[in-house]
């Protein structure tokens, strides 16, 4: 019988991260999970009473807080297989609005909070030369979306961060694995006014993601129609860009819910 994989997740509340744990659940596997609201955290664990879940109410702001739950998971564990670094929120907002607490907030989780979710783990993981790193971007960090620009940025700081981290753990036998989702349907999307293209269900794209994490996929976009999306931003002139999103609609500003 194979031994149980050991995983710790972030964002782990709702959304892609609570799919992510469900179905790491199904296969087996040991979890860690890491959110702000620990009713939603407690509810899960109720739910799957004979798996083995711990779970760690914190905010990924806080990098003190990160660091105790790690030792937690630790001390109960010993060494995770695999850290998934998934909390993160999209907020609307526009620079000349009074904006700047939303960008300072936005970057603050999706990316300052990729990076202190990692920091406990990364010592441990090259010293035993094993172990995978998971962040969790999007296809939004390729261009900037007009009105998303704080979501965009904190993506694309995201994405350029793995890529660098992946470089830098590659001779220390981790592995990093990028994931950037698409339109997945979730409580974040579902307050999107726009239509969303290749709107994926969640539980579908918990199980690919964590077969590409598996085969150590070093890069994945998902679902698989967005990485030609993907392909497409990424070599549009600027001109040509710049001309077809100035009309495209706005995400709401979050300082005006």
């Amino acid at each position: 019988m194979s031994t149980p994989q050991k995983v710790f997740i972030t964002g782990a509340s709702s959304g892609i991260g609570l799919a992510l744990a469900a179905e790491y659940v199904r296969r087996g596997a040991i979890v860690g999970l890491v959110a702000r609201r620990a009713d939603a955290l407690e509810r899960f664990r109720q739910a799957h009473p004979h798996h083995p879940i711990s779970i760690y109410p914190a905010d990924v702001r806080d990098a003190d807080a990160l660091a105790a739950a790690a030792k937690r998971f630790f001390d109960q564990y010993g060494c995770p297989d695999i850290v998934i670094a998934n909390a993160g929120v999209s907020r609307g907002a526009v620079t000349g609005l009074g904006d700047l607490k939303t960008f300072r907030d936005v970057m603050d989780i999706n990316y300052f909070g990729m990076v202190a979710t990692f920091e406990p783990f990364a010592s441990a993981m090259a010293a035993a030369r094993k172990g995978t790193l998971v962040g969790v971007s999007s296809v939004a960090g390729v261009r900037g979306l007009p009105g998303s620009g704080a979501y965009s940025a904190s993506k694309a700081a995201a994405r350029t961060y793995l890529e660098a981290l992946r470089v830098e753990m590659r001779p220390r036998g981790v592995k990093v694995v990028t994931i950037a989702p698409g339109f997945i349907r979730t409580p974040l999307t579902a307050r999107n006014p726009y239509r969303m293209p290749f709107l994926m269900n969640v539980e579908r794209f918990a199980h690919q993601a964590i077969d590409a994490i598996d085969r150590k996929k070093r890069f994945v976009v998902l679902p698989w129609q967005m990485r030609f999306v993907a392909m497409m931003l990424h070599i549009t002139p600027r001109w040509l860009y710049d001309a077809a999103m100035e009309k495209a609609p706005h995400k709401p500003r979050a300082a005006a819910d």
